[in-house]
């Protein structure tokens, strides 16, 4: 009888992936990415390539040729020509064409819906247009959303939070000119109507971050607002609170200014603020 033969199945090592051009494109990408994160968080003093490979774990070479491709198309340069690098002038330019005012409305009318369902007020977000100030968006205090038109809902710059809160953020020579145009009209009787006293005030505004409506638009409401601030720590706008006087209390304002100045970071953060993630100031 002839000897059996057992056939044996060889196993053989599992091949690697085969790279092609979508799966290498998608890991530049995120490479890319993670240098850019990590160019970001090193601030303005910039980071070298050794410190920056080291970083994000890539090879000095692969690190190398990523950061020359980003800094050929702007993303990233050079600082005063050396060797370390910070974030490029192009990806400014992309983010604040990104901040148009449809965007900072498509991002912040949900968050103005969660805060006045969280606070049980209205609630407004502003942009400063030359000496007017512009409600661009505002939720009721039952919640349910109500949009203004961009050009149909004018404020006082003198008279309401989200006003003096826009005015605090400007530099002085602006101010000069804002100031000279306003109509310091007496609303009630704690209306400030005169520059002097006003600008005591956004002195005192620009130190803490917010302003207060203290019944000078309307003498049964009472108002707060605290800015909101885009990639660059810039004010694009304010979001502000409004309510009856008898349910904004000094211990009411207190916890509601609470969840406003967490929904600003919200949208801040929504809006490229680095700072913005870690939430408001406890100071």
């Amino acid at each position: 009888m002839a000897p059996t033969t057992t056939k044996v199945k060889r196993e053989t090592a599992a091949k690697p992936k085969k790279a092609t051009p979508e799966r290498d494109g998608i890991q530049s990408i995120k490479r890319a990415s993670a240098l850019l994160d990590a160019v970001a968080a090193a601030g303005p003093s910039g980071i070298g390539l050794g410190e920056l490979s080291e970083k994000v774990g890539l090879h000095t070479s692969t690190t190398f040729h990523l950061v020359k491709t980003l800094e050929s198309v702007g993303f990233l340069m050079r600082q005063d020509e050396g060797k370390r690098y910070r974030i490029g002038n192009r990806l400014f330019v992309l983010a604040a064409g990104a901040l148009d005012e449809t965007a900072l409305l498509a991002l912040g009318m949900p968050i103005l819906e969660r805060l006045s369902k969280e606070t049980g007020e209205a609630a407004h977000l502003a942009v400063r247009s030359n000496a007017d100030i512009v409600l661009v968006g505002r939720t009721a205090a039952t919640g349910m959303l109500q949009m203004s038109e961009r050009a149909g809902v004018v404020r006082p710059a003198h008279a309401t939070a989200i006003g003096k809160l826009l005015l605090a953020q400007c530099g002085e020579e602006d101010l000069d000119g804002i100031l000279d145009a306003v109509d310091f009209v007496p609303f009630t009787e704690n209306t400030i109507t005169n520059p002097k006293s006003l600008r005591k005030e956004l002195d005192q505004i620009r130190d803490a971050g917010i302003a207060y409506d203290r019944q000078e638009l309307d003498p049964d409401v009472r108002c707060v607002a605290v800015p909101v601030l885009d990639f660059a720590g810039r004010c694009v706008a304010a979001m502000g609170i409004s309510g009856p006087v008898w349910r904004m209390g000094e211990e009411d304002i207190r916890g509601k200014t609470e969840a406003l100045q967490r929904a600003a970071c919200v949208l801040s953060a929504a809006l490229g603020n680095p700072k913005a993630a870690a939430g408001p100031s406890q100071e």
